[in-house]
Parts: C-alpha cells; sequence; structure tokens
C-alpha cells in the first residue's frame, strides 16, 4: 500500500519556515512538521494540499512548485511525501485543529 501525502514549505519574508506540531492522541504525537495531509483519492497533490492548508491553517496560499519527493519505506506500507513551495497571500495562519505553530529558521529544522 502506498499512501501519499503533500507538505507546504511556507517562508514568511525572514525566510523562517512555517511548522505545525502533531496533536495528542495521534500517531507520532508531539512531533513537528511541514504541515499539509493524505490525498484522497482522485484528488491531485496541489488540491490536497491547498484543502490540508485550509482546514488545518485558514488563509489563503497559494501552492507553486514542487521541489523534492521523499519515500519513506515501513513494513506495513510506504509513504510518498511530495514538498511544494507555498505562499500565505490572504489571511493569517492560526491553529485550527488545535495543534502547535511555529515559524522557525533554516537552520533550527533538523
Amino acid at each position: 500500500m502506498i499512501t501519499e501525502v503533500a507538505a507546504a514549505l511556507i517562508q514568511d519574508s525572514a525566510g523562517r519556515y512555517l511548522i505545525t506540531q502533531r496533536r495528542e492522541g495521534t500517531h507520532l504525537a508531539g512531533v513537528w512538521e511541514f504541515p499539509g495531509g493524505k490525498r484522497h483519492p482522485g484528488e491531485t497533490l496541489e488540491a490536497c494540499l491547498r484543502r490540508e492548508l485550509g482546514e488545518e491553517l485558514g488563509g489563503s496560499f497559494t501552492v507553486g512548485e514542487k521541489v523534492e519527493t521523499v519515500r519513506w519505506e515501513y513494513p506495513e506500507t510506504t509513504v510518498v511525501i511530495h514538498f511544494f513551495r507555498c505562499r500565505l497571500v490572504a489571511g493569517q495562519a492560526e491553529p485550527l485543529e488545535s495543534q502547535a505553530l511555529a515559524w522557525v529558521a533554516p537552520e533550527q529544522l533538523a
């Protein structure tokens, strides 16, 4: 089984990236990650990312170029994460699903 995920690389004017923290009670709770989520059947990766950003963060985002694809192999599944450059064009990013969010400098990403 392959799970496809779209993730957003969103930078502010200072060059910091927006990351979100997984909620308690979820898989990998407490882990920080780029916002995004799983693609629904029949959905393009770009549409998936617009939907996920709206659900998680509000605001209005543009989805730009795909910059990287990473494949993770697990015994029970394969996860393919597609990273896109995105921009917040209206409104403000807010944690709508009760997750924490932070803007971090590139050197803080591990």
